[in-house]
């Protein structure tokens, strides 16, 4: 009685380490009562299956799409989009935006363009998109640099804005150059909170991937919810976008495990 009541303090106190077989068990939980909701209300009629597909259509709709090699392609070219779109936005985000929250000139001279562009729509440039680059990957993949580019700027400069002066100033001290202070202390010191940004940005990649496939595209899983929901096929469309899902999940998986490798000393 006293252990049970010792570990609902722990669970109730803010900021305290839990053991890893609770934590399990309460995401496993927190998974079954999900699953276990979602079967009540399809099996059990609650929901019309036009609406609710149940977890046994949705399983059958995967293992019928991937015998024939469909879902495969659709998962293969929503990857390669995601992946395309994210790097290129990155890699020219991560550096402008150290040098946007390092360098007050920069920060003045982009500053007021980026917050009015991360606030417009990106599903209404999409008919821009096609007009200026035409249909295609290329089509796709702007729109993925488009939603997150802005919103990875705006966030690595404020990464860079929050490093301490006095870092700043005693490596001024020992005789560091302004260059040397944006190579090895501003670029080091701000990788924790860089990872952080690619961690939570790759998220809106995923969630920007089906506003970027359902226009003028033949391929991706986006794509395929679309033909889905003109054919009715409920179970396809919530297959999609449980793999959707899942593919987030796994990228940020490799985000957090990353963090822990090149930036353990900020745990």
């Amino acid at each position: 009685m006293a252990t049970q009541k010792s570990t609902l303090q722990r669970c109730l106190t803010p900021k305290v380490e839990l053991p890893a077989t609770l934590t399990l068990t309460a995401s496993i939980a927190c998974w079954v009562l999900v699953f276990g909701l979602w079967a009540a209300l399809s099996y059990g009629g609650v929901v019309p299956t036009m609406f609710l597909p149940t977890p046994g259509a949705v399983l059958d709709a995967a293992m019928r799409l991937s015998t024939d090699g469909t879902l495969g392609k659709h998962v293969l070219a929503s990857v390669e989009v995601v992946v395309i779109g994210f790097v290129v936005s990155s890699l020219v985000a991560v550096p402008l935006g150290l040098l946007m929250g390092s360098f007050r000139i920069v920060q003045a001279l982009l500053e007021p363009l980026v917050n009015f562009i991360r606030y417009l729509p990106v599903t209404s440039f999409v008919p821009l998109f096609i007009l200026w680059i035409g249909i295609g990957l290329e089509q796709r993949v702007t729109v993925i640099i488009f939603g997150v580019f802005f919103q990875q700027l705006v966030m690595i400069a404020d990464v860079s804005k929050g490093i301490s002066k006095d870092l700043i100033n005693a490596s001024y001290t020992l005789g560091s150059s302004r260059r040397d202070v944006v190579m090895h202390v501003l670029g080091p010191a701000s990788l924790p909170g860089i990872l952080d940004t690619l961690r939570v940005t790759m998220g809106w990649a995923w969630t920007y991937l089906v506003v970027a496939e359902l226009v003028a595209a033949s391929s991706g899983l986006g794509y395929m919810s679309l033909k889905a929901m003109r054919g009715f096929q409920v179970d396809v469309i919530f297959l999609a976008i449980a793999i959707i899902g899942l593919l987030g999940l796994m990228t940020d998986q490799l985000f957090r495990l990353l963090r822990l490798k090149v930036a353990s000393w900020a745990q």
